[in-house]
């Protein structure tokens, strides 16, 4: 049975990519897949249960080179919601494939948990007026995904090294993603009002406290840095590259430019892909990119690890925006927890736009290939987490 695609249709769930799913009906299909991609957004408390099992791969039925995932959902439905839903992410036959019984929820979950921990600690007694505080807290501290930390996270004990070492340089990412967020939202650049739920930093705590708020909040990441990698123990020439990937994706080399690009190509019909890609590569993938490298360097990678593990965020980061693009058009403001719509009212370029919905969701497929081959050298349960990070990138509903 080939799955149709819909507006609530997960990213893969299109008839280009020819995804079978197990004979259920098309409105349960969706309520499982929506809770798969949900399942992380609580961190440490989902609130269904999922188990991931092997990723194994199988000749692809689709014009890929590489398969993509197939999700068989459980059909069992669950009377409360204290239910488990089980969901079997099954991807053919090969190496790296992660390896049997892998928990992606339960990895992840802890990740978040204790990256939330390790940021609230971070984050108490500033010495600085308590307006200024409470704002940072308001946003840092608001929840999300966590996945740049999760990432950094990965790709450090990928390298060897323990989650305690890349601690620090995960709280540094989501320090810088969460300033760029908060700028981001204000009126002089995408005015949005909603952000993970609740309202703007700016609307909550009016523009000055947000900007400096957001200032405050990148400083304090590279300081973070070097005092968390000393205290963990991470050679100082580690630290010293884990800061300077940090802050080129922070500044020129990244969200900085990435955002004025973006600005200047709003409402210009002309804008095509390349500079399509030039604005989402600095502006999201970036960060992605030196989340996954700094990982990677304080964990111990030599240079050619650390160059194919950027090469892996390099895609996860465009196929992130690929996501954000598409479910700009058809999820709801209550779905995403921001205001949705907002690319096409400013006449931006975007993924949908120019390639179509269909070719978007192609377009993912590939990327997913793509960073999944960047892979493949690694040893398969170390390189497991990431695997099943690029898929629930793909999947994702927020």
């Amino acid at each position: 049975m080939v799955a149709s695609p819909s507006p609530n249709t997960p990213l893969f769930l299109s008839t280009s990519l020819r995804l079978h799913f197990s004979l259920v009906g098309r409105d349960t299909r969706r309520v499982h897949m929506d809770r798969l991609a949900s399942c992380f957004i609580q961190h440490g408390a989902p609130s269904q249960s999922f188990k991931l099992y092997s990723l194994q791969r199988r000749p692809s039925t689709s014009l890929l080179r590489r398969s993509v995932p197939i999700v068989r959902c459980a059909a069992a439905h669950a009377s409360t919601a204290a239910k488990a839903t089980s969901v079997d992410v099954v991807n053919g036959s090969g190496n790296g494939g992660g390896g049997g019984g892998f928990d992606f929820e339960t990895y992840l979950s802890a990740k978040a948990k204790a990256v939330h921990d390790a940021l609230d600690v971070a984050l108490r007694d500033l010495r600085c007026p308590a307006s200024l505080s409470a704002s940072m807290r308001y946003s840092v501290l608001a929840g999300g995904k966590r996945l740049r930390p999760a990432l950094a996270i990965a790709a450090c004990e990928l390298a060897g090294g323990l989650a305690a070492a890349a601690t620090p340089v995960a709280c540094a990412v989501e320090m810088i993603h969460t300033a760029s967020l908060i700028h981001d939202d204000m009126p002089c650049m995408d005015d949005g009002a909603l952000r993970r739920g609740r309202p703007s930093n700016h609307v909550a705590f009016g523009e000055p406290t947000a900007l400096l708020a957001g200032d405050a909040l990148l400083a304090l990441a590279f300081e973070h840095v070097a005092r968390g990698s000393a205290a963990a123990g991470v050679p100082a020439d580690r630290a010293l590259r884990a800061v300077m990937e940090l802050g080129s994706a922070a500044g020129v080399g990244g969200v900085a430019a990435g955002q004025v690009a973006d600005m200047e190509a709003e409402g210009d019909p002309s804008v095509g892909l390349a500079a399509l890609e030039y604005i989402h590569v600095h502006k999201a993938a970036r960060l992605v990119e030196a989340a996954a490298v700094s990982g990677a360097i304080v964990g111990g990678a030599g240079d050619a690890e650390a160059e194919r593990v950027r090469r892996y965020a390099h895609f996860l980061g465009l196929l992130s925006q690929v996501v954000d693009d598409v479910l700009d058009v058809t999820g709801t403001s209550e779905q995403l927890g921001k205001t949705v719509g907002k690319d096409a009212a400013a006449g931006k370029a975007t993924y949908p736009r120019l390639l179509g919905l269909e070719g978007a969701h192609a377009y993912a497929g590939e990327l997913v290939a793509k960073a999944e081959a960047e892979l493949d050298g690694f040893d398969a349960a170390g390189a497991a987490p990431l695997r099943h990070l690029a898929r629930f990138m793909a999947y994702r509903q927020h």
